[in-house]
């Protein structure tokens, strides 16, 4: 998808870049495979606020993405391209062959009357889901499955791809968008190609207003806070916090590792990230 620029009239457009939109090939959902999305603004079953800075926004309907692609052997065809606003990627409707219909997230290059189809033994073309071990290396894949039958949990944002780099035993080495390196279980499913609307990245909001139809609320830095607040707060005249920056619970926040040492996943990695 293109960037589209605006001509300066006001100061909110300009600043303000957006999508052209020209993959869109369908406006609103199917109304099947949409449901209602509450709003939780941030906050727990106990009421109080446990992430901070959420609220507001546009209200949405949650369109029922399928990560499993477990329909296997049935073709189904690309019936449109259409704009999710619960995620950064586009979404495309599958009309299969037995009458279904469901969402998948759109793969870069895919267009309306591609065939696609998941499966055991499938040919790895653009947009078909098969298990990693079936794969070709060094291919290109997305919505990859952390765990076998839960549903694709890696590589499913706007622009995201991983890639096949080996294959030892009952593990798949893939490079995540990350720059991990990790195994994941060789009968996990992945859909070849990368994820579409790679773009998206590239836009700038150009004012306020637009951040909070996204359900974004206003940071407020430490510093200027009062000591009751955040640990940075308080001090005679402007300062800088004075010690290393933390939370406002006091825990480090940048360079401080919070992973669980002893958390079951970690054997898998290969490389990490940093």
């Amino acid at each position: 998808m293109a960037i589209k620029t605006f001509n300066p009239i006001t100061p909110g457009t300009r600043q303000k870049t957006s999508l052209s939109y020209d993959e869109i090939t369908k406006v609103g959902p199917e109304k099947a495979l949409t449901k209602g999305k509450g709003s939780k603004a941030g906050r727990n079953s106990a009421g109080r606020i446990s992430v901070r800075r959420r609220g507001g926004g546009h209200k949405r309907k949650y369109r029922a993405v399928d990560f499993l692609r477990n329909k296997y052997d049935i073709p189904a065809k690309v019936a449109a391209i259409e704009y999710d606003p619960n995620r950064t990627s586009n979404i495309a409707l599958l009309h299969y062959a037995d009458g279904e219909k469901r969402y998948i997230i759109a793969p870069k290059g895919i267009k309306v009357g591609d065939s696609l189809i998941s499966g055991l033994a499938v040919e790895p073309k653009l947009g078909n889901a098969m298990p990693l071990e079936v794969i070709p290396l060094g291919s290109v894949v997305h919505n990859i499955e952390l765990q076998l039958g839960k549903g694709a949990q890696m590589a499913r944002s706007a622009g995201a791809s991983a890639t096949v780099v080996a294959k030892e035993k009952d593990y798949v080495t893939l490079r995540l968008p990350s720059g991990e390196t990790r195994m994941v279980f060789k009968k996990c499913f992945a859909t070849i190609g990368a994820v579409g609307n790679d773009d998206h990245m590239n836009t700038s909001l150009g004012k306020a207003g637009r951040s909070r139809w996204l359900g974004h609320r206003p940071k407020v830095r430490g510093v200027v806070m009062n000591p009751v607040d955040h640990p940075h707060g308080g001090g005679e005249g402007r300062t800088s916090g004075g010690r290393h920056p933390v939370s406002p619970w006091g825990m480090p926040t940048k360079g401080y590792k919070t992973r669980k040492k002893r958390k079951q996943s970690s054997k898998f990695i290969v490389k990490r990230r940093k």
